[in-house]
């Protein structure tokens, strides 16, 4: 079940353990009974890892990949054609 956070007008912002399916209906207050609205906060994002966090924000840059040098062209000599047997092309 997850920790769901509730502000009363009176005492507060408290927390409660809550299905999801109850999350809907407002809660009542611990401590003096009133009916208490949810309140939405962002993700906990510092409980997350340091590395997870770190590989989530570089997939979002852009990898700079460098072309290597090219090399001189091979020779023709080191390329084998059989143009008296058009039937054993790749053999």
């Amino acid at each position: 079940m997850p920790l769901y956070e509730f502000r009363c007008e009176s005492c507060g912002v408290f927390e409660a353990w809550l299905k999801m399916s109850e999350t809907l209906n407002p809660k009542l207050c611990p401590t003096c009974d009133r009916i208490s609205k949810r309140v939405y906060s962002a993700p906990g994002l510092i409980t997350t890892p340091a590395a997870l966090r770190r590989r989530v924000e570089q997939s979002a840059e852009p990898t700079i990949a460098k072309r290597s040098q090219a090399t001189e062209p091979s020779s023709s000599k080191y390329h084998n054609h059989h143009h008296a047997r058009p039937w054993m092309i790749g053999h």
